[in-house]
This record gives C-alpha cells, sequence and structure tokens, in this order.
C-alpha cells in the first residue's frame, strides 16, 4: 500500500472567485484547469455551489468536455440538492463528491452528517452511480460517520482536513497531533469497510506530508493553497512542488 503515491486533484475554484470579483471572462478557470493538467495534475475538482459564488454552470460544461478530451476526471463537489443532482446527472462527470453546503460559509467546513442523512442522501448516491459517476462523500474522520457511510453505496470518502490545518496555524501543536491521530484511524477503518480515502480542505506545503504519509490515503484535493501561491511562483510550479511532497512524504512512511 505505501508504494502507491497519492494522486493529486487540483481544485480550480478560485480562479473562478478572481474573474468574479471583477465580472468578465477572465482569467478563466477552465483555462486554468488546462494549465493544471499540463503541469501534472491527476483529476481536476470544481464545486458548483447553488450560489454560483465561483464556477458558474458553463463553466463545469466546458470543464467536463476538457477533461473527457485530456483523459482526466473531473471530480464534481455539490450539495445533496435535486437541482446538483440533475446538473451532476446530465454532466456524468467521472467523479462527484458530495459537501455540505451553507450559503453563509466562506468555504465548506466541517464534514457532511452521513449518518443523519442517510435516507436523503442513499437515492442520490444509487442515481449518480448509475449513471456513471464515483460518488464520495466528504465526511470528518468519525467512527459513526465512517460506518455510515459504508452502509451507503458511496465508493469513496474524502476526510475533511481542515481542523488539522487550523490546529496548526494556531501553533496548537497537541490539537493537530490528535487530529491526525483520528485521520489515521479513521483512515484505517475506511479502507476495511472497503473505502477509497481522499484528504482535502486547507492542506499546504508546509502541512501536506503527514497526511500524505497515510497509507490509506489515494488523494489529495487541494485548491486555495496551489492557487494561491500560483501568484507567486506560478501554477506548474506550484503544482510540481506540492505532489514532490506528497511523494516525498509517501516514501519516507
Amino acid at each position: 500500500m505505501k508504494e502507491t503515491l497519492p494522486r493529486l486533484g487540483v481544485n480550480i475554484d478560485h480562479i473562478a472567485t478572481v474573474r468574479n470579483a471583477r465580472g468578465g471572462e477572465h482569467p478563466d478557470p477552465v483555462a486554468g484547469a488546462w494549465a493544471a493538467i499540463q503541469a501534472g495534475a491527476d483529476g481536476i475538482t470544481a464545486h458548483l455551489r447553488e450560489d454560483r459564488r465561483h464556477m458558474r454552470d458553463d463553466d463545469m460544461e466546458r470543464l467536463q468536455l476538457l477533461c473527457e478530451s485530456e483523459n482526466i476526471p473531473l471530480n464534481m463537489e455539490m450539495a445533496a440538492t435535486s437541482e446538483m443532482q440533475n446538473i451532476a446527472l446530465r454532466l456524468k462527470p467521472k467523479a462527484v463528491c458530495i459537501v455540505p453546503e451553507r450559503r453563509e460559509e466562506r468555504t465548506t467546513e466541517g464534514g457532511l452528517d452521513v449518518a443523519g442523512q442517510h435516507n436523503r442522501l442513499v437515492p442520490i448516491i444509487s442515481a449518480l452511480n448509475d449513471n456513471g459517476s464515483r460518488v464520495s462523500l466528504f465526511i470528518e474522520a468519525v467512527t459513526h460517520q465512517i460506518e455510515a457511510a459504508a452502509r451507503t453505496d458511496a465508493k469513496v470518502v474524502e476526510f475533511h482536513t481542515g481542523a488539522y490545518a487550523h490546529a496548526l496555524d494556531a501553533d496548537d501543536k497537541g490539537k493537530a497531533d490528535e487530529i491526525l491521530k483520528a485521520l489515521q484511524k479513521g483512515a484505517t477503518l475506511a479502507h476495511s469497510l472497503g473505502l477509497e480515502v481522499h484528504f482535502g480542505h486547507g492542506l499546504t506545503f508546509d502541512n501536506v506530508e503527514p497526511i500524505a504519509a497515510i497509507p490509506e490515503g489515494m488523494e489529495l484535493n487541494i485548491g486555495h493553497f496551489i492557487i494561491g501561491e500560483a501568484i507567486f511562483m506560478g501554477l506548474e510550479p506550484a503544482i510540481k512542488e506540492m505532489h514532490r511532497r506528497a511523494t516525498q512524504a509517501r516514501y519516507r512512511s
């Protein structure tokens, strides 16, 4: 398992955030996705939010065409709503990640309550699976949510790493270590239940290696930091450096 290197999915939402801050068509997030693919991204992630605060419907249409032509998976993040389900069924992205969504949040904070929303989620997951998309659930690394995810037809769980990142930002190493242990334990449990394990949210050059070293982790989804770092060093160097650090961590583990 340790020989399997984690894939890097690059989230291009915040290219659209910059575009939308001024209006118009530039910078184009789809052009950014193409550049990320050329730089070595293993997949492209994009979140179509209910309020369309960054990605737009036509962005998603063009992204799907691009990813199909480049034979690269598009991972569509979406809330568990009928509107988003219908869009995903029409687009047929390779992957769909169901996330919690609240209008007042700046970005997705916290994991999906799969245990509490099981009956609402299962029909959506089944419909997406039947349509050819592999479904992942964005959750916290806690036992009852992992077990609930395993009782659905989802094939993947993506563990929310935001609390780990925030603890390190606050210089609370004790809390960060506690959260890291929970992520490691959760990954072991999810893998034992037949779920593929991904990680995402708040990951940077400085904090990614302990997460990338978790042997069950098959994919890292990183966006805000990579797009922000691209302002200073360029998109290709930022992606290559993130790949390097993740690979280095897995080889060391």
